[in-house]
């Protein structure tokens, strides 16, 4: 290049003749003429595409197959060497260099062209992403919930032990109350978690659930086309982007909720970022305009909780999602209501709650509440050592050692170590812990002292006699008692004396 335009210079600035530059450098004339014509090298141009005889018999072949594989999943499609061995029993010669680069060019010609779209103010999108996160030191694989605002590009994430018709509720009530208002048309993939059925055309059957959240917000559901994720292409940027900045590098955390003030706190930053072609004006900014575009938040909270109506077994204990949870025993037997979100399970019978526990995430486990099984303990005191919901129990050991003295100086120590928990249901373990540490400084072993010693000051009522309209009473005389008339009464003498 540099030769190219120091020779142009010689030929124009300086009107050197081109047969002077040719015995000077050894060019031809002819070369110099195109020099002198054009301003920039010509480079390499082919006159005519080059034939390729072995493989042009096979090109429509290779394009079927490619055409054919859009129709599979992703992972089973054909590779370019899969398609060489094909074409090699069809009778091709040629090598596998050949057939790759073949392939390589029919699906570069061959790819989808998207129309750019307009994005609108109050239309968001929703979609789920995996990563990985450690909890108290071990790794373990999260589901976290995205939902995008097409027009500020806002985002709320929020993540999950899966995806799961709870934690679907449960984080739109969430990202409405972060953004502060509700879309108007939200776009979704065709999860089974809001899709019951795909019916023919643009029409969905919806699940009972979603039909719920529908209800109560009444924004339009929009439904991708079948395959098709760039419909919904602003929530895929963002799934990837929260995956690479939010989740990199791996949280440490303790638990769900101190994984989600964390990912809050990063959407809250992120709102302060500027993007290309956003007329220089902040994510925050943009959120506004989202805001008058779309619907007001309504004053009643939807509950976002999963109902379930279900049957409590002989055992006390009441199934949902493969897991058993405990309820007291004076419900077993009896119809109840099962009211799940992502972190908790409530139990209702008659709308009234009977337990709840923290979410389990395993399968084919029992949760179990010991303070269910204590009044059934009460009057099967023989099942205490072997009672399955009180091995997991972890009471101090003041405990035991209590157990250990009231059945050593007590007829029924053991029904009094029970009587004793029972005060856990009105009682915390602390306190009840305090009492029992109390008794054993003062080897006092029963329930009535446990029981004294849990009582406060707050438990008594005191109260004043007072003589306001008892007027007829500050009439009445009482004679002091003498010491010796109290003496002579001890002594069996006159009573009437005394009188």
């Amino acid at each position: 290049m540099d030769q190219w335009i120091e020779l142009r210079r010689k030929i124009h600035s300086k009107g050197i003749p081109l047969r002077q530059i040719s015995r000077e450098t050894g060019l031809h004339r002819k070369t110099l003429r195109k020099i002198r014509d054009n301003g920039q090298p010509p480079g390499y141009r082919r006159a005519t595409a080059t034939s390729r005889p072995k493989i042009g018999p096979y090109l429509d072949r290779i394009k079927a197959i490619i055409e054919a594989d859009k129709q599979m999943p992703r992972k089973q499609r054909h590779t370019a060497i899969k398609i060489w061995q094909i074409l090699q029993q069809e009778g091709f010669t040629g090598s596998y260099t050949i057939v790759k680069d073949a392939v390589r060019q029919i699906k570069q010609t061959s790819k989808e062209v998207f129309m750019p779209l307009s994005q609108q103010p109050g239309e968001a999108q929703v979609d789920f992403g995996h990563a990985v996160v450690k909890f108290n030191g071990l790794l373990k694989k999260v589901a976290f919930f995205v939902m995008s605002l097409v027009h500020s590009d806002a985002m709320f994430v929020m993540a999950f032990p899966r995806e799961c018709t709870e934690a679907f509720l449960e984080a739109h009530v969430r990202a409405f109350d972060f953004f502060g208002f509700v879309p108007k048309r939200i776009s979704y993939d065709n999860l089974r978690i809001a899709i019951s059925k795909i019916m023919i055309g643009h029409k969905r059957k919806y699940t009972a659930e979603f039909k719920r959240l529908l209800g109560h917000y009444l924004f339009e559901a929009h439904f991708c086309n079948v395959r098709r994720p760039n419909e919904k292409g602003v929530v895929e940027g963002t799934v990837r982007y929260a995956r690479q900045n939010f989740f990199v590098p791996v949280p440490q955390v303790k638990d769900y909720d101190q994984l989600n003030r964390l990912l809050v706190d990063c959407c809250r930053s992120d709102l302060e970022r500027v993007l290309r072609g956003k007329r220089s004006l902040s994510k925050r900014q943009l959120l506004a305009e989202d805001i008058v575009a779309g619907c007001a938040l309504l004053d009643d909270k939807f509950d976002y909780r999963k109902v379930a109506s279900t049957f409590a077994s002989s055992e006390s204990l009441v199934r949902y999602d493969t897991n058993d949870y405990s309820v007291p025993v004076s419900s077993a037997h009896h119809s109840v209501t099962v009211r799940a979100s992502a972190s908790f399970i409530e139990v209702y019978q008659f709308d009234k709650l009977i337990a709840k526990h923290r979410r389990c995430w395993d399968r084919e486990r029992q949760i179990f509440e010991p303070r269910h099984y204590l009044e059934l303990l009460e009057r099967k005191p023989g099942a205490l050592d072997h009672a399955r919901p009180l091995e997991d129990w972890s009471l101090p050991e003041c405990f035991n050692s209590y157990r250990r003295c009231l059945e050593v100086h007590r007829e029924n120590g053991t029904k009094e170590y029970i009587q004793i928990l029972l005060l856990l249901n009105k009682y915390s373990v602390g306190q009840l812990a305090k009492a029992i540490v109390k008794a054993l400084n003062y080897r006092t072993y029963c329930y009535d002292a446990i029981l004294q010693f849990l009582l406060t000051r707050e438990d008594y009522t005191f109260t004043t006699f007072s003589l306001a309209g008892r007027d007829h009473l500050r009439q009445v005389l009482v004679n002091t008692a003498s010491v010796s008339a109290y003496s002579s009464l001890v002594s069996g003498g006159d009573r009437a004396k005394i009188a």
